[in-house]
């Protein structure tokens, strides 16, 4: 695929799963793309953070295969390069990864994602030529550790007004505050421990995408 197809096939995406082993309540990586498989996802970031690259890279490689046989996009966190050697759809880079616009001179076809924390991260992300950004942390959250600003779902419409490309938002979201974030224009949500630590990931993700789902409804009715 070439970056306008998965634009496009990102443009259609609800819940964003992302992988963290660590926190997965015991069970691996592949099992977590399984159940989103089943529940439906369009879409898994790989995010490991406690392995080496070659470990990364080997898992990536199986990631792939799995995520290609589904028709589903496959992000990659942090690293540009094995993104590239596995054929991935994308990078998510953070603040402190390697630069928007040396990520794009040698991945010119890959999704690129940035990582946000106000509007003005936000804005300079789109005018250096993101695909899309996320919008976070919203809430007090397991997989940020040592964070200790948390923007609180209002922030949300703020940060997003003036954006052009789509937007992800993510830290702490899961099925009791959902709704917080969705009234304020979220539409594509992103998620770790919501789902690795439900004690049936695929029906946690179908039940979160319907929650997604019936608020792109209800906006369209209005």
């Amino acid at each position: 695929m070439n970056r306008e197809i998965r634009r496009q096939k990102f443009l259609q995406t609800d819940l964003y799963p992302v992988t963290c082993e660590r926190h997965s309540a015991g069970r691996s990586n592949l099992e977590v793309l399984d159940a989103a498989i089943r529940g439906g996802a369009g879409i898994i970031q790989l995010r490991e953070k406690e392995c080496t690259a070659g470990d990364l890279y080997r898992l990536a490689l199986r990631f792939r295969k799995v995520t290609a046989d589904a028709r589903m996009l496959l992000i990659i966190n942090d690293h540009v390069d094995i993104a590239l050697a596995v054929e991935a759809d994308g990078v998510h880079l953070g603040q402190e990864d390697l630069p928007l616009a040396a990520a794009r001179a040698i991945a010119p076809d890959l999704l690129i994602g940035i990582s946000t924390n106000s509007r003005e991260e936000a804005l300079k992300a789109q005018g250096e030529g993101a695909d899309y950004v996320n919008i976070g942390p919203i809430f007090p959250t397991r997989t940020k550790e040592g964070a200790t600003r948390f923007l609180g779902p209002e922030a949300i419409a703020g940060i997003a007004a003036g954006l052009e490309i789509p937007f992800t938002v993510m830290g702490g979201i899961n099925g009791d505050n959902i709704d917080r974030v969705l009234t304020q224009g979220a539409r594509r949500v992103a998620v770790v421990t919501a789902v690795t630590m439900a004690d049936d990931m695929a029906e946690m993700i179908a039940s979160l995408r319907e929650k997604i789902r019936r608020a792109g409804r209800e906006t369209k009715k209005e």
